[in-house]
């Protein structure tokens, strides 16, 4: 049995690491709910976009315009992943990861020669950084994402599939349903598609939701496909920059549900020893009191 200064440093170990990562909770729910509040602003044009972007869809030329296109094979493929900057998040990161490494072997069924990345958090882009085909590394930025960098990033996926480079973006983060709740979301960019703009901003409830295709009001000049082209890149760069402050919030909200569980263990482990060292303790002022009964009777016998 571990004597009572092993058991004593043990505790206060496990003490110092409980009050690290009580702290660590407190910031992050004060964060979160900033993240939170960003998110759900920024939410409100995302939606409005995607409506906008369902609406003239569904009068562009669905055979000819390649946006709206749905090819089963494509040469070229491009990933954006996107995670945190620093651990200590549950399974935030990791599963994040794992995602992207079925979504490239999807890719790669599907006969994609190369599959360009771009990762968004150090951890991420510490994961590919042997990849060959990392074309975009963005570090120091989970915790607030800027406009422009999701800018610099939109910019490259028009120009990239504009060209011919890749004919399929696609993109995987976490999404933050509230302070307590994270769903990975795995979702294509590009090219189009009526379900992909109809679930946007979640699954259906039910299947009365699904999309319809009506006939629109709007009379368009020169046309719809030449609109629709000209709506692309600020529909891309508002569904990326919402996905890198959805998952700054999601970061925030998996830390604090991990240090929560990480501070409910240490206080567990801090009880159990704590009963270890009193029984310990216990034990040995006992036998410190039969040492000094049976010496004082070996006393009285002389």
């Amino acid at each position: 049995m571990a004597n009572l200064r092993e058991i004593k440093k043990r505790i206060d170990s496990v003490s110092s690491t409980e009050q690290i990562t009580r702290t660590m909770e407190m910031v992050s729910t004060a964060k979160i709910g900033r993240a939170l509040a960003r998110e759900k602003q920024s939410e409100q044009y995302c939606e409005a976009i995607t409506d906008m972007m369902l609406t003239v869809a569904q009068d562009a030329s669905q055979g000819t315009n390649p946006l709206l296109s749905n090819p089963e094979h494509y040469e070229g493929a491009l990933l954006i992943v996107i995670n945190s900057d620093r651990g200590l998040a549950g399974g935030f990161n990791v599963m994040v990861e794992r995602a992207a490494d079925k979504r490239i072997n999807h890719f790669r069924r599907h006969g994609a020669k190369r599959v360009e990345l771009i990762t968004c958090g150090r951890k991420a882009c510490d994961y590919f950084r042997h990849y060959d085909d990392v074309v975009m590394a963005v570090e120091g930025e989970s915790d607030n994402p800027t406009l422009e960098r999701a800018r610099v990033i939109a910019s490259y996926v028009c120009e990239g599939f504009a060209s011919g480079k890749f004919g399929r973006v696609d993109i995987i983060y976490y999404h933050a349903r509230n302070r307590v709740d994270q769903d990975l979301r795995e979702e294509r960019i590009l090219p189009l598609d009526e379900l992909v703009l109809s679930t946007a901003r979640g699954p259906r409830a039910n299947e009365a939701e699904a999309p319809k295709r009506l006939t629109s009001p709007f009379e368009y000049a020169p046309s719809a496909d030449h609109v629709l082209s000209k709506l692309i890149p600020s529909y891309v760069l508002t569904v990326i920059h919402q996905a890198l402050i959805d998952s700054a919030a999601a970061e925030q909200g998996a830390r604090r549900k991990a240090m929560h569980s990480a501070t409910e263990n240490a206080s567990a482990i801090i009880s159990e020893l704590t009963r270890t060292y009193n029984r310990v303790r216990q034990a040995s002022i006992t036998t410190e009191i039969n040492e000094i009964v049976g010496g004082a009777a070996a006393l009285e016998e002389y």
